[in-house]
C-alpha cells in the first residue's frame, strides 16, 4: 500500500455540493480559531521555556504566536489527508483544488494568509464575494483555485 499524494479528484459540478457552504464556513471558522487559541497555551509555554533556555531570545516569538499557531494548524489540517480543518469537518465541508489536485502545505498556508490580507482590507465584506460568485468562491477561492464543498 502506498500513498499517491498526485490523486486527482476534481470538484463536482452539482449544485447541491455547494448549497449553504458559506453559513457552514463561518461555523467552521470560530470553531476553528477556538482551537487555535486553546493550542497557543501549550506554545506559550514552550516558547517561555525555549525563552529560558535561550537567555531570552526565544520570548521575541510570543508577539507572533498567534499567526505561528494558526499557520502550522491550517496548513497541517487542510494540507492533510481530509483536506478540512476540525472546523470544518464539524460543518461537514471540505477544500478542494478546482483542478482536482490535492492541497499541500503550502497553498494551505497561502489561502490563510491570503484570507488574513483580504479580510483586513474587505472587512466582513470578504464573504459577499461568496453570494455573487459561482460555487459560493470567496476571492481568495478564486486566486488559489481552491472551492469548498459540502461533505455531507
Amino acid at each position: 500500500m502506498s500513498f499517491d499524494n498526485s490523486t486527482v479528484v476534481a470538484a463536482p459540478e452539482d449544485w447541491r455540493a455547494y448549497r449553504g457552504v458559506l453559513s457552514r464556513r463561518i461555523f467552521a471558522f470560530v470553531i476553528d480559531y477556538m482551537l487555535v487559541l486553546l493550542l497557543c497555551i501549550p506554545a506559550a509555554i514552550v516558547v517561555f521555556f525555549l525563552g529560558i533556555i535561550t537567555l531570552g531570545l526565544g520570548f521575541f516569538l510570543y508577539p507572533a504566536l498567534f499567526v505561528i499557531v494558526a499557520l502550522i494548524y491550517f496548513g497541517m489540517t487542510l494540507g492533510g489527508r481530509s483536506q478540512a480543518s476540525p472546523g470544518m469537518r464539524a460543518a461537514g465541508i471540505a477544500m478542494m483544488r478546482v483542478d482536482g489536485r490535492r492541497l499541500d502545505f503550502l497553498t494551505a498556508v497561502v489561502h490563510m494568509v491570503l484570507f488574513w490580507i483580504l479580510n483586513s482590507v474587505l472587512t466582513p465584506l470578504i464573504l459577499l464575494a461568496g453570494l455573487f460568485t459561482d460555487r459560493s468562491r470567496l476571492v481568495h477561492d478564486m486566486l488559489l483555485g481552491t472551492v469548498i464543498v459540502r461533505t455531507v
